[in-house]
C-alpha cells in the first residue's frame, strides 16, 4: 500500500489498538498532497472518501484558468505540458519529439517511468520549465515511499522555478495568485519530507508559507474553497505534527481543531470520518490532561458512530475505551467502569484479542483508583496467561499487577512482578523505546510509593536516555528530567538535582509555554535547592518566578501557590530582608484563612511563622522555618495506568 504524504500526529499516548490519528488519517488523506480535489457537494455521498479520487470529483490543474476531468492516476491531475509560443519558427520535428516526450512523462505511472521521461525532458526543456515536471515526481516518489532526500531535491527544484515565476510577475506588477497554487502544493511536500528527516524547523517554515498561501487564495476567492480545503487539511496536519515534535503540543492541539472543521466541511458533520477525526481529537487532548474538551470530542465521536454503526461497531468499542480513559482521569470511576464494560463486550464478539487484552488492563486500572485492589489482581490474573512470557502485554499486566500489589502494601510481591517486567522491557528498547519508556516510568512510580528513590531514579534515568533520541518526545523528556531533578532534591543530592530541574525547565517551557503550572513547579524546587546551598538571592529569583506562575495558572487560592509564597518569603528572611519577607507571609496567611476549615491547621502554622519573622526582625533569630519542596507529581492512581505517565503536566498535588 502506497503511504500518504501527509504524516500524521500521534498526539495521544494512551495504549490502544483503536484508531490513532496516524491511523486514522493515513488511509483517508492520501491524495490531498498528490492532487486538488474538489468535492462536488451533491454527489459527495457516492464517494467511499471524498478525500480520496472517485469518478465525480474534479481537479484543478495548473494552467492559468483552466480545469481538465479527473484522471485516474490522482498524480498524473495537473499538466505539465508546455505551451508552445505561437510565433516560433516552424520546425515540426522539433515540436514533435517535445509532444511525444511530454505525451510520454503524462502517461508514466510509477517514479521509474517518470523519471526516465524526465531525463529525455532535461536535455530539450529550459528549467523554468520543468518546475510542475519536479513537483509530480516528488509526489510520486513520496507516494512509493522513496528516498526523503530524493524527494527533497525534486521538490526544492520546483520551488525554485515557481519563485522565479512569482519574482517575475512581481517584477512586471502581475496578478500572480493563480500561479501560487502549486507553490502551496510544493511547501506541503517539503514540509512533509522534512519532517520525515526530522529537520523540524525547516519544516514548519515551509508548512506556514503554505498555509498562509492557502489563506491568502481563500480570501481572494479565485479557487473554490473545494480545490483548497483538501491541501489546507493536510498543511494543518502537518503543522500539527511539527509543533508536537518541536515540542509546542498546544499549537499543535489548534491546528487539529483546524483540521476537523476543514474535514466537516468536507465530508459532512455526521460521517464516520468525521466521527474518527472527533475521537483522535479528543485523544489529543487527553494527552495533554485536558479531560474536559477532550469528553466533548468523544461524546461527539460516539454519537456520530453510534448512529451511523450502531452498538456493535468496533469504532462505537473504541469511542467507549478512550471515553473510560476521559472519565478516569475526571475521577468518575463508576462511569468509566460502565463504559470499558460496554467496549470489551463488543471487542469481545468481534475476536479483537489484543485489544481487549488492553482494556482489561484499562478495567484493572479502575478498580485500584476505586481501591478495589483483589478485583484489579484478580481480573489481571484471568488474562496473564493469554499472553506470551516475553511480550509487551505481559509486561504492562505485571506493572499493573505490582501497582496494586503495592497499593496493598504487599511490597515484596510487588518487586518482584516489576523486576519480571523491567527484564522483559530491557529486551525492547531498540524497537519500541517510546513505549518502554512509559513503562519505565509507571514502574519507577512504584518504586517511589514503596520509597526505593535510588531504583526510582535510575528507572527514570534510563527512560530519559531513550526519549532523548526521540525529538517528537520533548514534553516527555522535560516531564522525567523533572522528576528526576525532584527526586535528587527529595534525597538530599542537591547539586546533582539542578542541572536536572533547570533542562527541564527550559524544556517545558517550550513545550507548554512558560506560565504552565508545571514550569512552577519546577521553578519551586529550583528555589528550594538554591536555598539548601545557602544562595537565599537565587532562591528568590527562583520562588518569585514560581510564585507569578502559579498565580496565573493555578490561581493565588491554590495551596500550591501558597506554599510558594511562604518559600518567598522564606528567602528574603535569609537574606535579612525582613519587611519583604513579613509582606509574604502575611499573603500566606490572608490565603489560608480564605481556605476556611479545610485549612485550619496550615493557617495556624502560618501564623506562627508570621510571628516568628517579627521576632527576627526585632532581632532575635530563628532558623525554624522549614521551606517546602514541591514534587512534580503524577497524575492521580486512576489515570496513571491509563495514560503515559507526564509527571510534570499531571499536577495533582502530592503531600510529602
Amino acid at each position: 500500500m502506497k503511504r500518504a504524504t501527509t504524516k500524521l500526529i500521534t498526539f495521544s499516548k494512551i495504549t490502544t489498538s483503536s484508531t490513532f490519528i496516524s491511523r486514522n488519517y493515513s488511509n483517508q488523506i492520501t491524495t490531498c498532497s498528490s492532487s486538488l480535489i474538489s468535492i462536488d457537494s451533491n454527489n459527495s455521498k457516492q464517494c467511499t472518501n471524498p478525500l480520496k479520487p472517485c469518478s465525480n470529483s474534479k481537479v484543478l490543474l495548473y494552467k492559468p484558468y483552466k480545469t481538465h476531468q479527473f484522471q485516474n492516476n490522482p498524480s498524473q491531475n495537473y499538466s505539465t505540458h508546455v505551451q508552445i509560443p505561437s510565433n516560433l519558427p516552424s520546425r515540426q520535428r522539433k515540436i514533435k519529439e517535445r509532444s511525444k516526450i511530454e505525451e510520454d512523462f503524462e502517461a508514466a505511472k510509477s517514479a521509474e517511468e517518470m523519471l526516465q521521461a524526465f531525463k529525455d525532458m532535461e536535455a530539450i526543456f529550459d528549467e523554468s520549465e520543468l518546475g510542475l515536471a519536479c513537483l509530480k515526481i516528488g509526489l510520486q516518489l513520496d507516494q512509493e515511499g522513496e528516498d526523503p532526500e530524493k524527494i527533497l531535491s525534486f521538490a526544492n527544484r520546483a520551488l525554485a522555478v515557481f519563485d522565479d515565476v512569482e519574482n517575475d510577475n512581481e517584477n512586471e506588477n502581475k496578478n500572480s495568485s493563480s500561479s501560487l497554487l502549486p507553490v502551496a502544493m510544493t511547501l506541503q511536500l517539503l514540509g512533509s519530507t522534512n519532517y520525515d528527516l526530522k529537520k523540524f524547523n525547516d519544516a514548519l517554515g515551509c508548512l506556514n508559507r503554505a498555509n498562509k498561501i492557502l489563506g491568502r487564495l481563500e480570501n481572494e476567492g479565485k479557487y473554490s474553497v473545494n480545490d483548497i480545503k483538501p491541501i489546507l487539511h493536510a498543511v494543518q496536519l502537518e503543522l500539527a505534527n511539527v509543533k508536537v515534535a518541536l515540542g509546542r503540543r498546544e499549537e499543535g492541539l489548534e491546528n487539529l481543531r483546524k483540521a476537523l472543521e476543514i474535514k466537516e466541511f468536507l465530508m459532512g458533520e455526521d460521517s464516520k470520518e468525521v466521527g474518527n477525526a472527533n475521537r483522535d481529537l479528543a485523544e489529543a487532548c487527553v494527552s495533554i490532561l485536558n479531560f474536559k474538551e477532550g469528553l466533548v470530542y468523544c461524546l461527539k465521536a460516539l454519537e456520530i458512530h453510534l448512529g451511523l454503526l450502531g452498538t456493535n461497531s468496533v469504532e462505537v468499542a473504541h469511542d467507549r475505551r478512550l471515553l473510560g480513559v476521559i472519565y478516569t482521569g475526571l475521577e468518575e470511576h463508576e462511569k468509566a467502569l460502565e463504559q470499558n464494560q460496554l467496549a470489551k463486550n463488543v471487542l469481545k464478539n468481534w475476536g479483537r484479542t489484543s485489544d481487549l487484552l488492553r482494556a482489561e488492563i484499562d478495567a484493572a486500572n479502575m478498580h485500584i483508583a476505586l481501591g478495589k485492589f483483589e478485583v484489579a489482581i484478580n481480573t489481571l490474573k484471568g488474562v496473564v496467561q493469554s499472553t506470551e512470557k516475553d511480550s509487551e502485554n505481559r509486561a504492562l499486566i505485571l506493572i499493573t499487577m505490582g501497582k496494586a500489589l503495592v497499593h496493598q502494601e504487599k511490597f515484596a510481591d510487588a518487586k518482584r512482578c516489576l523486576e519480571i517486567a523491567s527484564t522483559v522491557l530491557d529486551k525492547k528498547e531498540k524497537l519500541k523505546p517510546l513505549q518502554v519508556s512509559e513503562a519505565y516510568m509507571e514502574i519507577s512510580m512504584q518504586y517511589e510509593t514503596m520509597n526505593e528513590f535510588e531504583i526510582a531514579i535510575s528507572l527514570l534515568k534510563r527512560a530519559l536516555a531513550l526519549l532523548e533520541k526521540l525529538p517528537q518526545e520533548q514534553h516527555s523528556e522535560g516531564s522525567v528530567s523533572a522528576r528526576i531533578g525532584w527526586l535528587l532534591l527529595l534525597t538530599g543530592k542537591v547539586t546533582q538535582a539542578i542541572p536536572y530541574l533547570e533542562s527541564a525547565a527550559e524544556t517545558l517551557k517550550e513545550s507548554f509555554g512558560s506560565k504552565h503550572f508545571g514550569v512552577g513547579y519546577i521553578y519551586n524546587n529550583l528555589g528550594a535547592a538554591y536555598l539548601e546551598l545557602e544562595r537565599p538571592q537565587s532562591a528568590a529569583q527562583m520562588f518569585a518566578v514560581a510564585k507569578d506562575i502559579m498565580d496565573v495558572s493555578l490561581g493565588p487560592h491554590h495551596i500550591d501557590s501558597i506554599e510558594a509564597c511562604q518559600n518567598l518569603s522564606k528567602a528574603y528572611a535569609a537574606m535579612k530582608s525582613y519587611p519583604i519577607a513579613i509582606e509574604f507571609q502575611q499573603k500566606a496567611v490572608d490565603a489560608w484563612a480564605g481556605h476556611g476549615g479545610s485549612a485550619e491547621d496550615e493557617l495556624k502554622e502560618a501564623r506562627r511563622l508570621l510571628e516568628q519573622l517579627k521576632v527576627q526582625a526585632r532581632g532575635a533569630s530563628s532558623k525554624d522555618y522549614p521551606t517546602k519542596a514541591l514534587p512534580l507529581p503524577h497524575s492521580t492512581d486512576a489515570t496513571r495506568g491509563l495514560l503515559p505517565p507526564q509527571p510534570s503536566s499531571a499536577i495533582a498535588r502530592q503531600s510529602g
